[in-house]
């Protein structure tokens, strides 16, 4: 049945073609499996909280009429400002006018968050541009420029917030800098979500073709209940598809956790436990509470628009377990840089297990991806990378980088595998940071350094040990089978292209600061030279087989030192050096490869000399690579099978021209 909805109906009918309803949210209460609810162009202030289910074979499907044409946001229009002082206006609402949530009262909190200076999940926007909010009038009369933004120009457009003494109005002071805000498109935001059920396991929807915009988003850490502008709340097999993301206070898209009882942001409510004790609980207590393959997970973002969210694009611990993420567009994350801590990322998510991120595009956010604990199963394949770590050289000031650290492409922690990383092109100064095992670099280009190799494990403890350690699962499964530490190295490294570029002098100034830090090294190297002193397979075998030289582990050290590396076919050029380790590789040191990306028309263009000088390559496949040690899973398909690395970037084959790196012609 296909219902129909229309905002500019002069009243709500029945939702058909001919008497439509009004608001999304009346299709929602009613639609049932099978059913389509086909949106009009316009715009949809409202919460949608969809109360039925579809089925795997009859989804129940919410599309725009026209490609994003129907934009579902939680703001407001506000136009009763009057003016305060200078360019400062007043806006003064009842809080009768929030409901039960009002924003401006409600501040962003949760585990990880670094938030110097508090701030509110609602938001303040001029002509589709988020303001600044300050925590003080006085900031707001005389703004200053804030150099820790990716848009400085901006900055000087501030807000504050307060209660009136009464406590029955909500005032928000705005700077416009000479705008007149009942001119122009002024909007709040109210509402937490725009497209998110109220309850869990409202499983198979589809959502088609939307704008989804500005919502009062709360902070997202694994330990809590992980929210979004639009999320499926802890279900199983949504789609999102070509949809324009945008503008959240923290999240885009969440295919995170639910809400644990007794458990939420424990770390920051209970204190006395440590972030990483929780965390491992939350694994635990979901297992107990039926997560499995069978009844979370397996969801669908595709060919999706997402950018200017304030902490992540897509989010996800746990409910992200068997999606797929492909074709996105992820750009612009975290850049007011008004939020920091460590759940900030073009995509965050834990536990990843058999998720599929590719044939996306990230670019100018504060890290590209970050997959943090219990990656396994994981594949991150074709993925242009680039302007991820720190692009403009006033970020790298020591003042304006405290709390985010320097970013970069691809963040894997402490994480057991298998995770495969291949046929991407990483450009970014830091493409890589590695404070984990178990993962296959195939067919990548990297135009930057791979970072904190050996390093991360550690919680920060200054006296006692603080190992932490994290769960490993059933092979394609979410049963949890044990927990280990990282031992680094089980790291395989093949047909990879290195190309040293320049690197900024302020760049190498602030890595400088990070000697001897747990979490930061000062590698700005491409290459895999960090992973010298590790080794081969042979030599980490004899050391359980009797004599195998003078000073090699006889005792049980041995099962707590580093793990070897695998390599072949790696391409070295511009002074991109190679682990002592390396064998069959290539380091050219007579060629200078020149590599630009540029952009026409909001599509981009790797030039590059690269394919004059590559030498032939062996095609590798799943037997090459073998096995992550912890979990003893193969690096395969989630289906359980073979892997052959015989097609490019592009889909193409590259069997009449294997090279290494992510091209054949």
């Amino acid at each position: 049945m296909i219902r129909y909805v229309d905002c500019t109906a002069l009243r709500s009918g029945d939702g058909s073609a001919q008497r439509p309803f009004k608001t999304i949210s009346q299709a929602a209460a009613v639609a049932m499996p099978g059913d389509e609810v086909v949106v009009a162009p316009g715009i949809y202030r409202e919460d949608v909280s969809p109360r039925n289910a579809g089925t795997q074979r009859q989804p129940i499907v919410y599309r725009s009429a026209v490609p994003r044409g129907a934009i579902i946001t939680g703001a407001e229009q506000v136009m009763n400002w009057t003016p305060y002082q200078g360019d400062v206006w007043l806006l003064i609402l009842p809080n009768s006018f929030f409901g039960k949530h009002n924003p401006y009262t409600t501040l962003v909190f949760g585990d990880w968050l670094n938030q110097g200076t508090p701030a509110h999940t609602g938001d303040v926007f001029l002509n589709d541009k988020s303001l600044y909010e300050q925590d003080t009038l006085e900031k707001v009369l005389d703004p200053q420029f804030y150099d820790g933004s990716w848009d400085r120009a901006f900055t000087k457009h501030t807000w504050y917030t307060e209660q009136s003494q009464d406590g029955e109005n909500t005032l928000i002071y705005a700077n416009f800098q000479g705008k007149n805000p009942n001119a122009e498109n002024v909007e709040i935001t109210v509402r937490p979500h725009c497209f998110w059920p109220e309850a869990e396991h409202v499983n198979y929807i589809t959502l088609s073709g939307f704008v989804v915009t500005k919502a009062a988003t709360q902070w997202a850490p694994p330990t809590a209940l992980q929210e979004g502008m639009i999320g499926p709340h802890w279900s199983k097999g949504w789609v999102i598809e070509d949809c324009e993301v945008s503008h959240s206070k923290c999240s885009g898209i969440s295919l995170g956790k639910y809400l644990q009882q007794g458990n939420d942001n424990k770390w920051s409510h209970f204190k006395y436990k440590d972030g990483a004790q929780t965390q491992r609980d939350c694994s635990c207590i979901a297992q107990i509470d039926g997560w499995s393959k069978e009844t979370i997970g397996s969801h669908t973002v595709r060919n999706c628009d997402i950018h200017d969210c304030g902490q992540t694009g897509i989010v996800g611990n746990l409910g992200c377990v068997f999606s797929v993420v492909e074709n996105c567009h992820i750009h612009h994350i975290n850049n007011k840089r008004n939020l920091a801590g460590a759940e900030i990322g073009g995509i965050k998510f834990h536990a990843a297990i058999d998720v599929i991120i590719r044939n996306c595009h990230f670019h100018h956010c504060t890290r590209g991806i970050w997959l943090d604990w219990q990656t396994q199963g994981t594949r991150v394949s074709c993925n242009l990378f680039h302007d991820n770590c720190m692009p403009y050289d006033y970020l790298l000031k020591l003042e304006n980088r405290e709390g985010l650290g320097l970013g970069e492409d691809l963040f894997i922690e402490i994480a057991h595998g298998p995770c495969l990383v291949d046929n991407n092109i990483l450009l970014s100064e830091r493409a890589v940071k590695l404070p984990t095992q178990g993962v296959a670099f195939v067919h990548n280009l990297f135009g930057g350094a791979i970072a904190a190799v050996g390093r991360g494990v550690k919680n920060g403890s200054q006296k006692y040990d603080s190992t932490r350690y994290t769960p490993i699962h059933m092979p394609h499964r979410t049963e949890i089978t044990g927990f280990m530490s990282i031992l680094h190295g089980d790291v395989r490294f093949y047909n990879n292209v290195f190309v040293q570029q320049p690197v900024r002098e302020k760049m190498v100034e602030m890595v400088a600061d990070y000697k001897d830090n747990e979490w930061e090294d000062e590698n700005l190297t491409a290459g895999t030279l960090t992973y010298s002193g590790y080794m081969t397979e042979e030599q980490w075998k004899a050391c359980f087989e009797g004599y195998c030289g003078e000073g090699a582990p006889q005792n049980r050290d041995r099962y707590y030192m580093p793990l070897p590396v695998w390599t072949g076919g790696n391409v070295f050029f511009n002074g991109a050096k190679p682990a002592d380790v390396e064998e069959d590789f290539t380091l050219d040191t007579e060629h200078h490869i020149t590599l630009e990306l540029k952009e026409e028309n909001g599509q981009y263009r790797l030039e590059t000399n690269l394919m004059d000088y590559l030498p032939e390559a062996k095609l590798i496949t799943s037997d090459t690579l073998g096995m992550a040690f912890e979990p003893e899973e193969r690096f395969e398909t989630p289906e359980g099978e073979d892997i052959l690395f015989d097609t490019d970037f592009y889909g193409s084959s590259r069997m009449n021209h294997l090279v290494a790196g992510p091209f054949s012609k």
